[in-house]
């Protein structure tokens, strides 16, 4: 996303002024292996020190393994822990000393977005109901009917429309693949909730708390948090949900009274095609999982990438624009079911049915079963998952793999016994280094909430206020 949007010419410190912005630098779990007290670990936005040159693994488990996995091998956790910003006043537009995203207020960033797009980027919008979609001889989109604008014609559709799909799925009858027989969530509740005190520490990850109903996501902007909490209603009743919601916000401090949380429903699946004739969806109306991970936000950038990068140059080339583009999001669609599910598949929670049948082997796709296996004895590297722009690498799984307590056997699957060596050896200078980074990350970036307030008032660096 950073790099969207200075590539369109947005400047930071406007989203930052104007959509309520802070960094994020990954996400927290919370009570995700078994809801201990002592049950967290983070999945960080940067590569682990070394990775792809040493066995960090191999040397994790040598001489660390008492200690969480990303905590050793990225200065990331750490910087999280102590509420402290991905990188300093001085610190260009969109550079980073730790790698970020955002968090943002939605509605504000769609109003910044449409106010620069119109302003600067010759889009033309126009605000109105559809009312028909008007077809060609061939089947194609030729027009939409609008309520007060008349017919808006168009060689390509790109279908936004949310949920709902309205070309895609309705127009088309696409079908939507359900894949709650994987993953059961079907339901969210979301509220805004007040900071109880304005001057509290401002995280940088999505905290994710896990408990016998589902899932509670907690994110901090600079003014408020949004809050909500996931969950299947074939497990959990909405008064049971709203109940464990509300206990989640009243334990962080929050004693008043709270707003009554939007209830939103939703099937957990994808598009049998994405790209259909002149039509592609890209958000919402091409599918939608649910949102640990934020996967959804990945998907729309590399859609818009890719229709960016291979925007046909006549309508005979759309169908296999088409087909290339359908081929790259049914795997990328079916790479993050696997993801998701292993951060149930490994849970040890035993405090409801939800927890337990989304450990049973019947709800996990054949895919992530296999790589399971084979990582009970190496782990996870580039050849598992080895497609350009991966929406999770391996280094992904890595972080919650260790960090939801899987432990590899890597005594029998290892190289021959110098390569062995070497490679422990640049591990441990690898994680060595990763501990020096630390340091001196801990000791050199600001709070997160100070740099967000500097900004506000005085701008970023080379930026005028």
């Amino acid at each position: 996303m950073r790099e969207t949007l200075q590539r369109i010419g947005l400047r930071e410190v406007d989203l930052v002024r104007e959509c309520d912005a802070a960094f994020k630098q990954g996400s927290r779990f919370d009570g995700w292996v078994n809801g201990s007290s002592e049950d967290r670990y983070y999945h960080p936005f940067s590569l682990p020190q070394g990775y792809g040159d040493a066995d960090l693994v191999g040397g994790w488990l040598q001489g660390h393994a008492d200690r969480p996995f990303a905590e050793c091998v990225s200065p990331q956790p750490h910087l999280c822990n102590a509420h402290l910003a991905p990188k300093q006043v001085s610190t260009p537009e969109f550079a980073a000393v730790a790698n970020y995203g955002y968090h943002f207020d939605a509605v504000k960033i769609g109003v910044l977005l449409r106010k620069h797009a119109v302003a600067t980027l010759g889009v033309r919008h126009i605000l109105d109901h559809v009312t028909l979609v008007r077809s060609h001889d061939n089947g194609d989109i030729a027009a939409l009917q609008t309520r007060t604008h008349g017919d808006i014609a168009g060689d390509l559709f790109i279908d936004c429309s949310g949920m709902p799909s309205l070309l895609l799925g309705q127009h088309y009858g696409i079908a939507l693949q359900s894949q709650q027989h994987v993953l059961f969530n079907d339901s969210a509740l979301a509220l805004q909730a007040p900071y109880a005190d304005g001057h509290v520490p401002l995280a940088s990850a999505t905290i994710s708390t896990a408990h016998a109903q589902g899932w509670t996501w907690d994110i901090g902007l600079p003014t408020r948090r949004g809050v909500g909490l996931v969950y299947s209603s074939a497990h959990t009743s909405l008064d049971a949900a709203t109940t464990a919601l509300h206990q989640h916000i009243q334990r962080s401090g929050w004693a008043a009274e709270l707003p009554t949380p939007r209830h939103i429903r939703f099937t957990p699946g994808y598009r049998e095609r994405f790209w259909h004739r002149n039509c592609v969806a890209v958000g919402l109306s091409a599918g939608f999982i649910e949102p640990l991970e934020a996967s959804a936000l990945a998907l729309v950038e590399l859609s818009v990438a890719m229709i960016r990068d291979e925007l046909p140059a006549n309508r005979a080339d759309m169908d296999l624009v088409a087909k290339r583009f359908n081929d790259a999001f049914s795997y990328r669609w079916a790479r993050i079911i696997d993801f998701l599910k292993l951060h149930y598949a490994l849970s040890q929670r035993q405090d409801s049915d939800y927890w337990r049948e989304h450990r049973l082997p019947q709800s996990q796709p054949e895919r992530l079963q296999e790589l399971l296996q084979l990582w009970k004895h190496r782990a996870p590297y580039r050849n598992d998952l080895f497609r350009i722009e991966e929406v999770f690498p391996a280094a992904s799984y890595q972080y919650v793999l260790y960090g939801m307590g899987f432990k590899p056997d890597l005594a029998h699957a290892q190289p021959a016994q110098r390569m062995r060596s070497e490679r422990l050896a640049q591990a441990q200078a690898s994680l060595h280094s990763a501990a020096i980074i630390t340091k001196r990350q801990l000791g050199g970036l600001p709070r997160h909430r100070d740099l967000i307030e500097h900004i506000r008032m005085h701008g970023m660096h080379g930026m005028p206020p």
